[in-house]
């Protein structure tokens, strides 16, 4: 009887470049073919037909994404094998991709996909050498390894070197020096604080040259209040926290206390498996306290419609799943909603798994529906509304000054068990089979020892033997640090993700940041003071072609500010900052018309006319700016921000000219720039070239070099004898902002020099680090 193939064959675009990237240096196969590593990224779901000896066409499906699949015997050509250990030419899988036979071959010419040589030799080595199959590494507990031994110990500054240095060795690339001290404490000081460092703390780290100088400045860095809002700024993202409820009105929601509480538990170092706990279970915990209810905002950060005519049930339903889906790329690092209508085509999680998942947020007394932008009531909902010796006592860090009532949406667990069923397609009206509490049991199976509500499901997150939790939060912040993860695609640890750069190290900072109660700021020092993170960022010729994209780290990491960071930047340097932490958000500078041209209708709604704050309000940390979920401030959607309509681990970055044309004429920029230049000129003490030099340094934190002086002041002068010309436009120049100028300078030079203020601002370097 005609039998024919479809041979499950391909592989994710970044896990072939990756692979590739890797074997091609050497012109020979690995000495050991890992299945992981080299065979399983040429393997994917996606089905080509192969056929049959006759050219019959007829399709039979062999999955090659597991062992069942692999080492299967054809279900219509008896006594042949998928892969037979030991013996390639009897595997009807290397039979096949090696055949030349246009009607047997795979992947048929029809499909326009081939393998390489190379992919086709490694299948062959791997069969020969036994075909060893190994679960996907994620999925595998993380075994803290012994460091590996490497020639050039003495670069090591901890145990991260080690293994970083090793790699380096074996592609044969050496480590750079560490960067200048300047350099250094700027990359440090906006990775742990989200701020550059101010003049003070440059001239005490340059004075300072003992062993532990950088270490010493790390330890200020991380105990600053700024560390806790930096932090909390990169948690948004994660969290999907905004200012508003999102869908067709999107009208105000007041989660802000729950975000003033993020920054508050960063800055009081509550460990990672705590912060978590609070906010996915807070309620749950035993007698459980008011800060641990507010931490449960979390899980309510979702959108919430208030379109009238909906149905009820069905946003219900979409509100669980989106606790779900968080709940699966936050903390997993695994795209959980692709399980949602289906089982996962990919990964091992069913649909029958995924509505166990999500039985554990059904429980909650959310509804789906608390009526139309013109009278919803967030009264009705879960919330916390803070009594006034609660602001004063443990709710102390919440900022309600100036705020009319302080009320945010919590959790709550309803008293009676609600069903949960698998839904046909994911659609709320089509409940199939009931399913109870559950995880993943490719991940972890869920313990009967375990309580079945959120408490529980927190508690499976943070067992040992789960494989997934440490790797995700290390990968996460070493992300933040160095531009990308170990693991490349930070929110799809599963089998169509990137495999990891350093497995070892990766592994091994995972069971560190574990062994040490779960510290953020003891995993982060660990990181930063490496000498791998304190190396300089220059890129040689060689070392571009060898690793464009820096993923063997022989360089230090260099990448674009986010846009907070570019803004605040701003304040920071001019010295307009408003320190104020918390509170309700802001509206800084915002182009006249775009939230009446966006609303869904004349008085629908809070958010329907943009009212600019004034004072220092408008100098405020970007973090603090109002976010609308259907139309974010301009600045931070131009520079990539994400929209937080779902969790996001990692924003995407991109480069365009609106970016350059933002940055040349933002009113923030202008105004800051124009404060520098006066308090240049108001400083008695320096002369032209001094103020050259200290607005160069505020800015990008160094002296400029002597190339760079003479552009400075070529620049400066050309445009003061412009400007001379044209007093008027000076004046004008001076006026952007809400600040008023300082009369007691002289207009022409003051607008020359926030000009080249300006120009500095915009340097290449004045926006990465």
């Amino acid at each position: 009887m005609a039998t024919s193939l479809a041979l499950c064959f391909l592989l994710t675009q970044c896990q072939r470049e990756q692979m590739m990237s890797e074997i091609s240096s050497s012109k020979n196969l690995p000495q050991t073919v890992d299945f992981n590593f080299h065979i399983k990224p040429i393997l994917s779901d996606r089905c080509f037909k192969c056929h049959g000896p006759d050219k019959s066409k007829q399709e039979s499906e062999l999955g090659l994404n597991n062992r069942e699949g692999l080492y299967k015997e054809l279900l219509k050509e008896k006594g042949r094998f998928v892969i037979v250990p030991g013996k390639p030419d009897e595997s009807e899988l290397y039979r096949r991709i090696s055949s030349q036979d246009t009607d047997y071959q795979m992947p048929p010419p029809e499909s326009n996909l081939s393998l390489t040589e190379y992919e086709i030799a490694l299948i062959k080595k791997w069969i020969a050498q036994g075909a060893e199959y190994k679960e996907h590494w994620a999925f595998t507990p993380p075994v803290k390894p012994a460091l590996p031994t490497v020639k050039n110990e003495d670069w090591a500054k901890n145990e991260i070197d080690f293994f970083i240095l090793k790699t380096l060795q074996e592609n044969g690339l050496t480590p750079n020096e560490e960067a200048d001290k300047e350099r250094l404490l700027r990359r440090v000081s906006f990775d742990l604080t989200g701020l550059p460092p101010t003049p003070d703390m440059t001239a005490q780290f340059l004075a300072d040259n003992s062993p532990g100088a950088f270490d010493k400045m790390v330890d200020q860095l991380l105990v600053l209040p700024a560390y806790g809002e930096h932090m909390a700024a990169q948690w948004l993202d994660v969290a999907r926290y905004a200012d508003s409820h999102g869908y067709q009105d999107d009208s105000y929601r007041s989660m802000w206390p729950w975000r003033d509480w993020v920054i508050h538990a960063f800055n009081e170092n509550l460990p990672y498996d705590q912060f978590v706990t609070w906010q996915l279970a807070g309620d749950l915990l035993p007698h459980a306290t008011r800060e641990q209810l507010l931490a449960t905002g979390f899980c309510r950060n979702h959108k919430i419609t208030q379109e009238g005519g909906v149905i009820e049930e069905e946003y219900r339903v979409e509100y669980i799943a989106d606790k779900a889906n968080t709940f699966g790329k936050a903390f997993l690092g695994l795209t959980y909603e692709c399980a949602r209508c289906h089982d996962h085509k990919y990964d091992p999680i069913s649909q029958e798994e995924y509505y166990e998942t999500y039985a554990f947020f059904n429980q909650n007394t959310e509804r789906g529906f608390y009526g139309d932008v013109s009278n919803i009531s967030i009264a009705e909902q879960p919330t916390i509304s803070p009594t006034c010796d609660e602001l004063e006592g443990v709710l102390r860090f919440i900022n309600a000054t100036g705020a009319d009532t302080v009320v945010s949406m919590v959790m709550n667990e309803s008293d009676t068990l609600r069903h949960t069923y698998t839904l046909k397609r994911g659609q709320y009206d089509h409940p199939d089979k009931e399913v109870g509490f559950g995880t993943p049991a490719a991940i972890l199976p869920f313990s009967e020892n375990l309580p079945k509500n959120r408490l529980g499901l927190s508690q499976w997150l943070f067992d040992e033997k789960n494989p997934l939790t440490a790797r995700v939060a290390v990968n996460r912040i070493w992300q933040e640090l160095f531009g990308t993860g170990l693991v490349k695609t930070s929110d799809n640890f599963g089998s169509q993700g990137a495999l990891p750069s350093h497995p070892e190290l990766l592994d091994w900072m995972a069971v560190y940041f574990r062994e040490n109660n779960w510290d953020m700021k003891v995993l982060l020092k660990k990181i930063v003071t490496s000498a791998t993170y304190r190396q300089s960022a220059i890129a040689t010729k060689e070392k571009l072609e060898a690793d464009p994209e820096n993923r063997l780290l022989s360089r230090g990491p260099r990448f674009r500010l986010t846009p907070e960071m570019i803004r605040d930047s701003w304040l920071v340097a001019s010295g307009l900052l408003n320190p104020t932490i918390g509170g309700p958000p802001v509206r800084p500078y915002q182009p006249a018309g775009l939230w009446e041209e966006t609303n869904a209708g004349e008085g629908r709604g809070s958010l329907t006319k943009y009212r600019q704050d004034e004072g220092g309000k408008l100098y405020r940390r970007t973090m603090y700016t109002i976010f609308k979920r259907t139309l974010p401030h301009p600045f931070l959607t131009t520079f990539d921000a994400s929209y937080r309509d779902a969790c996001t681990v990692k924003r995407q970055r991109t480069n365009t000219p609106l970016q350059a044309l933002n940055l040349m004429n933002d009113p923030m920029m202008l105004e800051a720039s124009r404060v520098l230049a006066e308090k240049m000129l108001k400083d008695k003490e320096l002369d032209m070239e001094g103020r050259l030099k200290e607005a160069f340094s505020r800015i990008v934190s160094r002296q400029p070099e002597g190339r760079e002086l003479k552009l400075l002041k070529s620049h400066f002068e050309t445009r003061k004898k412009q400007l001379a010309q044209a007093p008027e436009r000076a004046k004008k120049l001076l006026h952007v902002g809400d600040s008023r100028p300082d009369e007691s300078v002289d207009v022409v030079d003051c607008a020359a020099l926030m000009e080249v203020a300006a120009l500095i601002f915009n340097m290449d370097e004045s926006l990465n680090k």
